[in-house]
Order: C-alpha cells, then structure tokens, then sequence
C-alpha cells in the first residue's frame, strides 16, 4: 500500500466535485444534526436546573416532612446550621366562588408561606405588586394562576373562600420561582400567607399537607457533609431531603430519559441514512470501475485503491459531520426564545461541546460501517472481474480484515450508544431493534425480488405489459429494490413503532379504566364526619358505589431491624412516605394470597398485611418485621398476611394494612372514593362541600386528563424524532431514485425502440414505485408493531393492541412516497430520445 499515492489519487477525484455523493452528505448531515440538536437541548435544560437549583429548589437546601410541622430539635438544628429558614405548607383544597347559579368550585394547590418567601427568585405577579402587599390587607390577600382565575370567573379585587375562611384575590400569580421543583399537581397555585389558615379548618391533625422548610445556608455550606448529617439525624422520623445539586429530580430524570430516548431515535435515523450513505458509495464506486481497473492494469495495489477512496469517504465525512454539528449546534440557539417561553424549567441555551463530540463520534462510526463493506470491493476484485462487474455487479464478501474492521466498528457504535445514553437496557433493545429492522427488510427485499421474478414469468401478467415490465424491473439484478425497501421501510417502521405506543399508551389511560371507575376522591375527611359523608353519599339513588378508608401517611424505617433501603434497595415503596390504613377484617373484594388476616376483636402486637407483588419485589416473606414511621413514632409489626393490590382499578388501594389496635390515638382522616352517574356528579360535589367545607374533591377524569397531556407532550416530542428518521429516509429514496434515472432512460429508448408508448412506459414505472413502497410499508407495520408490543408488554408493562389506523396511514404514505419519486424522476426518460441514447452506447 502506497498512502503518497493514494492521497494524490483522492484529490485529483475529488476536484470533479461531489456530485455522486450529494445524498450521502444530506444523510450524514441530517442525522448527526438531529443528534447534535437533542443532545444540545437536554445538555442546555440539565445546566440550567444545576445553575438555577437553589432558585428552583427555594433555597440552599429543603427538609419536608409529611402532614406535620417540624418538632424543636429538627427546628433547632435547622437553625444552627442555615443563616434563614422559611416555612411553606402545600396542600390541594377547593377553592369555592358565590356565582348567580350557587357556590362554584375548582381545585387547586395551596403554598401557604412566610415572610421570608421566596428566599431565592423572585414571584412575578400581575399588576406588579410586592408579594408581602399582595398577601396582606383586612381580607388576607391571595394570589393565584391566571389558568384558575379564568376558569373560576374571577376578577381582580373578588373574593373567594378556602375552606370557611374568606380571601381576597389581588393579583394573577405569573411566575412562581420554584414551580419546577413541585413535581406534578393536580390544580393551578394559589399562594397565601400560612397565618390566613388558622380559622379554615383545612389544616388538624391527620389531614393532608406537607411542611417544607426552605434553608438559605452560608456559601462554605458543604451540602453533602449537610445531607449525611440530617439523614442521620431525622431519616427514621420522615424527613426528605433536597438540596440545590439536585433541585428537581423528577424533572431532571424525565429529561435525561427522553434525551437519552430521542437519541436513540436519532441513531435510527442515522442507521438510515446509512443505507443511503451505502447507496451512494456503491453507486459512485459502480461509476468509477473503469477507473478502477485502469488503475489495476498499471500496477496500482488492492491497498493503494482502498485507501484512495476510504479517503476521500474519510474527507467527505468530516464535511458532512461538520455541517451536521453547526446545523444541530444552531437549531437549539436560533429556537431558544421560544424554547424558553415554553419549558417549564430554565435551560442555559449556547456552545456545549459533549453533545457535538457525541454526535460527531456517532456520525463517523456510522459512515465507517455503512462504507467499508463497498469499499472493499476496490481491493478484493481483479480488473477483468470489474469490467465483467459493469452492467451486473456481483455479490463478493469483503476479506477477514475488512470483516474484522467492521464488526469492531460495530462494536464501538453500540458501545457509545450503550455509554452515552445512561440506559443501557434501553440503548441495547434499541439497537437490536433497529438491526432486527435492518435484517427484516434485507430478507424483505430479497423475498419482494424473488417473488417479482416468479410473477414477471407466470401467466397472470400475460397481456399485461405494464404489469409484466415492472415486475421484472423489480426483480432484475442491480435495481434499486434493496435501497428502497432499506431506507423508506426503516422510517416507517420508526414511525410506525411511536404510532402504535401512542395509541397502546392512550388505550391503557383512556379505554382501559376499568368500567367503574370512581368519579370522584374525597380526602381529608376527619373523623367527626365520615358518618355524615357517607350518610349524604350512600343515601343518593344516583350513587352506585362508596368506598371508603382510615388514611394515615407512613415510612417503612426497617426490615428485620436492619436500614429498609440497605435490605431491599431503592424500591419506590421505600421512597418516602406511603399510604397507610387499619381495618377490623379484609374488604369484600379482598383476596388473601398467603398467610392469614387477624381476627376482628384482635388486640394484640400490630400486625401487617402488605401487598404481594410488592412484597416479592422487595424480597419480604412472612414473619418479617417491619418498622414503619408514623407523624415521627416507630411502629414495629409482622408480617402475617400478602395480598392482591390492583391499583389499576383507580379506587382505594393500600401496599399496607395494619390492624386498628396497632394506630390506636394516631391523628387520621378518612378517603372515599364515590361511585355516580355523571349527571349527578355535580349536585354532588355542593351538598358535600356546602356541609363539610373541608373536604378535597380531586375528579378522577381531570386527573387522567392531566396525565394524557403530560403523555401527549412526550408522544409530540418522540414523533418529531421519528419524522426526523422518515425525512432521511425520504432523502435516501429520492437518491434511490435519482441513480436509476440512468438506467430508466435506457430502458424507456428499449421500449420506445419495440413500439411501447410513453403511457404504458410511465404505468411501468409507477407500478414499479408502488410496488416497492407498498412492500416496505407492509415489513414497517410489521416491524414497528412488534417494537411497539415489546416496549408496551416490557418496558410500560401493559396490554398492547394493534392499532390499524396508523398502520394503514403508513402502507399508503410508504407506497405514495415511492409513486411520487418515481414518477418524479419518469420525465427525463420518457422524453429522451431513443437514437440518442442508443448510440450513446455503442
């Protein structure tokens, strides 16, 4: 191998210019812009939460505590170590508006603060007013969401009522500062001053609120030293931390995820446009065999060849990755006003080097595998076997070091996907998938060939010319069969795949409620009056069903004695506090699994009924003791008894249960979950909240409706990435097409020359395009369905269902598409004349 001359060969090619690989470099640059771009994107939300985390957060540093306030010592230490600390409460209320019809009333989230809120940022409200004037006056004063002021028909300056206590609306709540870091509500904010409640009823012992005390710590404060020593301290009595590191973890996470998932996304669109980037180079090496077997005659290497035009490969590629980086470096800065005015968390939009080194590593390794084998041929195949090659080339595999070098390369692609996306599971299934794909519709056009070969000589299409001619084309060597059904099949299966989990994940949120599923939850309900509650509620015709339930909040502290997370791990179970509740004997559609339930006039050591499947998870069997941490008191029980817990009924369901002795003089409420006719839903609701003002009504639809927006988001944001795939699949099709113009335009003078006319010469070529793009929206469907039951039945761990709707979208759109750029590239040859090209090649 002479590399001097190799290198001297790449430039006097490369001076013709790049027409041959115009498709090449749009595929690379569409893919490792794609790549660059979301990359760019969650690399910019990730600094924004780091930078901005202590205004998110509220503070330095948070300790929350669950339905109490903080005891002396936790005050006292909080103190010692903070320069401020500020109280908030948080809890869901109704809000309640005299209106000419009755009372009206809507559900929102309540922050009662302090006068040192918000100790970080700022709370931007409308007309412009301080908070502490807005929150002040002889009516307490209360600010809340433009979205709930809206939809309650309220006016600046109007009053409304929280429970029994009155407030004053004085302006519209704009920006919260730490809005990011709540994690997800149910309702808009109302924000108001904590002393205002102290005649609403809305906050006793046992109801539902949270208590976060907001730290302000001097700038040595060394967090971690800080979180050791409050977990040590005051872990066992329910108290979470957070700190500025990690402001929003939630958010933080989901964005990771659907980073990293969007990525993954547009490897699929690399691997694409991987094909074309194949394509191109095996087109452009076809157009260059006579140069290549000139070069054998005088004595030029295998090597020397090989070298020369990975070269060029190699040249053409940093071109491609570049652009690809400065379009995909641009996109998140040129959109960044409007990106900022719609994420709900800050994001530090700008230059971020680690996502453009991913993509760029992402983009090179992809044209490395899609072109080596191509360029092999260079070095393996003799002269005389490259002028034979000319009108038909042969299949010749690549010699072992070229075998080698790609599957290492192969290995590396997947290895950075693996590393780069934090998932590794998912990276990997992903990957598979994708390749899974690739091999499907390899074996797809194989079998798409063979079949056109066997119709184009069977009596079925005699007489019909049209049909016969494209068949053939279709299943004769060195056609673009392969291309098409790659590329455009790859798209649609990415496409088809997102639309299937779409349609599953809103069947599973929508369709598949179970049939009588509650209308409403109310909570809060003390103890005095659960017996009225259920009076007013039971007694209503229209009502079919009321359950209700004790409702306590609970940490599981131990298992056996030992740290519950150091014994089970980080199970969600164990991640924070949980529901808790006493009952005399199972429910009516209670199933025991295993053990036994304690018999009603039990009195004696608290025992545990826990949930079966979560049992298994975290590993517990019966007899096991478990230490869980009620409003700051250790109550240690066994395990007597597993289970069934169908949370998917949307009603009242416990992981624990203990017996009634065990909580005995506990401070609790009660939940019910009310069963109505929808006409009745509403008359509901006032009789209860005219009686018992402080009681939450949290209906069920609204929830789920929050959920299916929160689902709709995330459906937008993964098909955008699909139709990122699709449009470089679109690019490698209209290649596809564009390299058999040659060919079409021999083909069509044939024709004309044995008295075809341009009618049935152009009904060839559609039926050729339809063919094959219905063949690849066939395999896609196929594909895509069965990526979409694997992360459905997997990875959602729900029922999956086909969707033919979308399925039948896409087997039209796939073979419309190839009509379209088939016919698109018909003109030429049908206007050509046949003289012309005939003598041409002579």
């Amino acid at each position: 191998m002479n590399l001097a001359v190799a290198g001297r060969i790449a430039r006097r090619e490369l001076r013709g210019g790049v027409r041959g690989f115009r498709v090449f470099l749009l595929c690379l640059v569409l893919g490792v812009a794609a790549i660059a771009a979301v990359g760019s994107v969650r690399v910019a939300i990730q600094q924004g939460l780091e930078r901005e985390g202590a205004v998110i957060l509220g503070g330095d540093g948070q300790m929350e505590f669950t339905y109490r306030f903080a005891e002396p010592d936790e005050l006292a230490w909080m103190e010692e170590n903070a320069l401020e600390v500020s109280e908030i409460v948080e809890f869901r209320s109704m809000v309640v508006v005299d209106g000419p019809e009755g009372p009206e009333r809507g559900l929102t989230q309540v922050k009662a603060v302090d006068d040192l809120y918000p100790l970080k940022g700022a709370v931007v409200l409308e007309p412009a007013i301080p908070l502490a004037e807005a929150l002040g006056g002889e009516i307490p004063g209360a600010v809340m969401q433009r979205v709930l002021i809206d939809r309650m028909g309220l006016e600046i300056g109007d009053t409304f009522r929280l429970g029994t206590q009155e407030f004053r609306l004085t302006a519209a709540l704009e920006r919260e500062p730490d809005s990011a870091g709540g994690g997800f509500g149910l309702g808009p904010t109302t924000i108001l001053r904590t002393e205002a409640l102290a005649e609403s009823g809305l906050i006793g012992p046992g109801t539902l609120y949270e208590t976060e005390y907001r730290l302000a710590l001097p700038e040595d404060a060394d967090l971690q030293a800080l979180e050791e020593e409050a977990e040590a301290l005051f872990r066992d009595t329910g108290m979470r931390w957070r700190d500025s590191r990690n402001a929003a973890p939630g958010v933080e996470r989901f964005v990771e995820r659907i980073g990293s998932f969007l990525v993954l996304v547009g490897l699929a669109g690399l691997a694409v446009g991987g094909v074309g980037i194949s394509a191109a180079v095996r087109a452009y090496l076809d157009g260059k065999t006579q140069v290549i077997a000139t070069l054998k005659t005088l004595g030029a290497e295998g090597g020397t060849i090989f070298a020369a035009y990975l070269m060029q490969i190699g040249i053409l590629t940093a071109i491609g990755v570049g652009l690809g980086l400065v379009l995909g470096a641009a996109i998140p800065i040129v959109a960044a006003p409007l990106l900022t005015a719609n994420l709900p968390m800050p994001a530090a939009f700008g230059l971020h080097p680690g996502p453009l080194a991913e993509a760029a590593l992402y983009g090179v390794l992809t044209a490395l595998v899609f072109t080596l084998w191509p360029l092999a041929r260079t070095e393996q195949v003799r002269a005389a076997e490259l002028f034979r090659d000319a009108a038909a080339p042969k299949f010749h595999l690549p010699s072992r070091r070229y075998m080698v070098a790609l599957g290492l390369a192969v290995a590396a692609l997947i290895g950075s996907a693996v590393a780069f996306s934090g998932i590794p599971t998912l990276a990997l299934g992903s990957l598979g998938g994708i390749a899974g794909a690739l091999l499907l519709l390899v074996g797809a056009a194989w079998l798409v060939r063979r079949a056109a070969r066997r119709l184009a000589r069977s009596r079925m299409v005699r007489g019909r010319t049209a049909l016969r001619l494209a068949l053939g084309a279709v299943g004769g060597p060195g056609g673009e069969t392969t291309s098409v059904v790659l590329s455009l099949g790859l798209g649609l299966a990415v496409l088809a795949a997102v639309g299937q989990i779409d349609s599953n994940l809103r069947n599973v949120i929508a369709e598949e409620l179970p049939n009588d599923a509650p209308s409403y939850f109310f909570v809060d309900i003390q103890p005095d009056q659960i017996g009225d509650f259920l009076s007013r509620t039971r007694g209503d015709p229209a009502v079919r069903r009321v359950d209700s339930a004790p409702m306590l909040r609970g940490v599981i502290t131990r298992i056996n004695g030992e740290p519950a997370r150091e014994v089970a791990g980080d199970h969600w179970v164990l991640r924070g506090d949980r529901g808790v509740t006493y009952a005399t004997a199972p429910g009516p559609d209670t199933r025991i699994v295993e053990g036994a339930f304690w018999p009603e006039d039990y009195d004696g050591p608290p025992q545990i009924s826990f949930a079966e499947e979560e049992a298994r998870e975290l590993g517990l069997e019966l007899g096991d003791r478990l230490t869980v941490n009620i409003l700051g008191r250790d109550i240690e029980g066994e395990i007597t008894s597993f289970r069934v817990v169908d949370f998917s009924t949307a009603g009242i369901g416990f992981v624990l249960t203990m017996n009634p002795a065990a909580l005995r003089g506990a401070p609790h409420t009660f939940i019910s979950t009310v069963y109505a006719e929808e006409a009745a839903e509403a008359q509901l609701l006032r009789d209860v909240a005219a009686d018992a003002p402080n009681i939450t009504a949290i209906r069920v639809r609204d929830a789920i409706d929050r959920v299916t927006e929160a689902l709709s988001g995330l459906a937008a944001a993964t098909s955008y990435g699909a139709a990122a795939t699709l449009v470089t699949g679109f690019v490698v099709l209209i290649g596809a097409a564009a390299a058999g113009e040659r060919a079409r335009v021999f083909e069509a003078a044939v024709l004309k020359t044995v008295g075809a006319t341009r009618g049935r010469i152009l009904a060839s070529f559609a039926l050729r395009s339809a063919m094959l793009g219905l063949a690849a929206g066939l395999v896609a469907i196929f594909a895509g369905g069965l990526a979409g039951w694997g992360v459905m039945t997997f990875v959602m761990e729900a029922g999956y269902r086909f969707e033919p709707v979308s399925a039948l979208a896409i087997v039209t759109g796939g073979a419309l598409a190839t009509l379209l750029a088939g016919l698109a590239f018909a003109w030429r040859p049908l206007a050509t004349r046949p003289a012309r090209t005939l003598r041409a090649r002579e």
